[in-house]
């Protein structure tokens, strides 16, 4: 099967470089030096990766043929793509490759439905889900484990348990307003203990 694994952004410096968007976990392996791409659009490669090297926290690729600015230029928002073996998996149970993780449901635990994954951001810090809600608007979920509680590939589902405010802007108003009453009732509750401590000596 075919898998996107990067997109190419802007050209770096006057060389032919150009910075990507990595879209797969592996990119050692995705995007290595003599790695044949194909692209989308189709006009534009098959492109050969000649040298890779990381740049300020992003990926710098050159390809065979492409020498200067311009021809780097000619390439930006293309997608590049790998030929996958669908039976691959990762050696590492609790690892997913990419296209494992596309399409899935996103769901909490008690089954609302929360929309579907179309996209997975791979940032230096974190992954990230890219989900779009039934409503058509899109939601960033962090992939740790403190959110995505289960990955469910028989299911095709994804069960997260967000922090309030993640989903809901309105979750956050309110646990917002929830801790600040806690914190105006935790003096009286202090006091009470401290009572509690005296009795007891």
């Amino acid at each position: 099967m075919q898998l996107v694994v990067a997109r190419i952004g802007r050209a770096h410096g006057i060389k032919g470089e150009v910075t990507v968007e990595v879209r797969t976990d592996e990119p050692e392996l995705r995007l290595g030096p003599g790695a044949v791409l194909a692209t989308e659009p189709a006009h534009t490669g098959p492109l050969t990766i000649e040298t890779g090297r990381v740049h300020s926290g992003r990926l710098l690729l050159r390809f065979e043929g492409v020498r200067d600015r311009t021809g780097a230029e000619a390439l930006r928002n293309t997608l590049l793509i790998a030929e996958v073996d669908p039976a691959e998996l990762p050696d590492d149970p609790d690892e997913f490759y990419d296209h494992q993780l596309m399409d899935l449901d996103v769901v909490l635990a008690d089954g609302t439905e929360i929309g579907r994954i179309t996209e997975i951001s791979h940032l230096p810090s974190q992954d990230l889900f890219i989900v779009e809600r039934p409503d058509g608007s899109e939601v960033m979920i962090p992939f740790v484990e403190e959110i995505v509680e289960e990955i469910d590939l028989e299911e095709q589902r994804a069960v997260i348990t967000p922090p309030p405010g993640l989903i809901d802007e309105s979750e956050a108003v309110v646990a917002s307003t929830r801790d600040s009453a806690d914190a105006d009732a935790d003096p009286d509750a202090d006091a009470g203990a401290g009572d509690g401590g005296k009795g007891e000596a």
